[in-house]
């Protein structure tokens, strides 16, 4: 079988962004056995039209990704209507999840978004709102798919690559997935490469974690193989199946029926909105302190002068006295503090990169963790310092000592 793949998007031709689609889907498919032939990229002119048509001569899948919005500039559903030499028309099942998201906002140019080639079949999009859709131009299997890579890539491996495998009469993969958290993938694809380079290794990228999958061999291998990377890099950076780092900190609370409250520095809030952006989330998430000025942690949350003085306010003592503080001061049950130094530049004599996190409970002994990540900018060292609390603060809750657990990370 051979695969041609086409990436739609100005911002791919003009430099603006890197493909990265091309690289993911030439890498599942060389593992499905599929040979993939050219990756082109093309801008958002409707030049793909005669490319397709040409491209269909010679390949047996072709898959698109992008075009697929409700811009006048949008023009791959068009395309491969009339390349496949069908009407474009309204898919009900489409326009009745477009119309649950949207609303009254689905009539008009959101509209376009519901329809598909005739004869093709839509493939759900649960974190946007443009379905993909496949079908057949002539013998050529044609797939396309939305450009944005946290509505693309849940698609490829949920439906596309299932029904590639279908198409090609290849057994069901044994595929186990993971949650990574804070290591770089760069380094993580270095790291699984050490582990057992004989399997086969997968990433996908996301905001707060990496997916990481692992097939081929038999399961006891690739259980090994993973112990062996959770050896790496430190305990609790990788969790089976799909979780984000939030979900640790959610399950625990509510295995002890506890609440959460927070005081935050150089995160400048993230970790609060982030807790708060969850339906429900009023049930265990009480309050928070962004606490930025050190007057701020001085009147607010009790932090001693002293203890700004002597140590200040990037320090331990600090971050113990403000998580103590938002036990206090908000009356949750639990609650942590992240203070440290975001950057661009050196602060109290510490370097870009430097996080203390406090961890506080009703009836606990307060505990510490400090951690040194890599400098990758400001809102990098926010992101990470807010996920190093989700599963620091989970452990605590479970009555795990973070200062011990994050002592053991590595490759921050």
């Amino acid at each position: 079988m051979k695969a041609s793949l086409i990436m739609i998007g100005t911002e791919i031709t003009r430099g603006i962004i890197q493909d990265r689609h091309g690289i993911l889907l030439s890498r599942e498919l060389t593992h499905l056995g599929v040979h993939v032939s050219e990756i082109i990229s093309l801008p958002d002119d409707g030049t793909i039209g005669p490319v397709l048509k040409a491209v269909m001569k010679s390949s047996d899948i072709i898959i698109i990704t992008g075009g697929l919005g409700p811009t006048s500039d949008d023009m791959t559903r068009n395309v491969i209507a009339e390349s496949a030499g069908v009407p474009l028309v309204r898919d009900e099942g489409c326009w009745d999840f477009l119309y649950g998201k949207l609303g009254e906002k689905a009539f008009g140019a959101n509209e376009k978004q519901a329809y598909i080639p005739e004869g093709f079949i839509a493939i759900p999009n649960r974190n946007g709102t443009a379905p993909g859709f496949y079908g057949y131009g002539g013998n050529t299997l044609l797939i396309s798919l939305p450009g944005p890579p946290r509505e693309m890539e849940p698609m490829l491996y949920e439906s596309v690559l299932p029904l590639i495998r279908e198409k090609l009469d290849l057994p069901e993969a044994e595929r186990d997935e993971y949650s990574s958290f804070i290591t770089a993938e760069a380094k993580l694809e270095e790291l699984y490469e050490e582990a057992d380079p004989s399997l086969e290794w997968g990433t996908r990228f996301q905001d707060y974690r990496i997916s990481l999958y692992v097939s081929g061999s038999t399961a006891e291998k690739r259980n090994a193989a993973i112990a062996r990377l959770r050896a790496m890099v430190g305990e609790d950076r990788i969790v089976d199946g799909d979780k984000e780092p939030l979900d640790l900190l959610i399950d625990a609370l509510k295995a002890h029926d506890a609440t959460i409250g927070c005081a935050e520095s150089c995160s400048g809030g993230m970790a609060s909105m982030l807790l708060t952006q969850r339906a429900g989330s009023s049930s265990f998430m009480l309050g928070s302190v962004t606490s930025y000025a050190p007057s701020v942690k001085h009147s607010v949350l009790g932090v001693s002068n002293d203890i700004i003085g002597k140590y200040g306010t990037v320090s331990a003592q600090c971050a113990e006295a403000m998580a103590e503080g938002a036990v206090s001061v908000i009356g949750s049950d639990y609650a942590f503090s992240i203070t440290g130094v975001a950057g661009p530049d050196k602060s109290e004599g510490k370097d870009v990169g430097t996080v203390f996190l406090g961890f506080a409970g009703k009836g606990r002994k307060t505990e510490t963790a400090s951690i040194s990540f890599s400098s990758w900018g400001r809102d990098s060292i926010r992101k990470r310092s807010s996920v190093a609390a989700f599963i620091l603060m989970a452990a605590y809750i479970n009555g795990r000592s973070p200062s011990e657990i994050a002592s053991g990370w590595r490759f921050l």
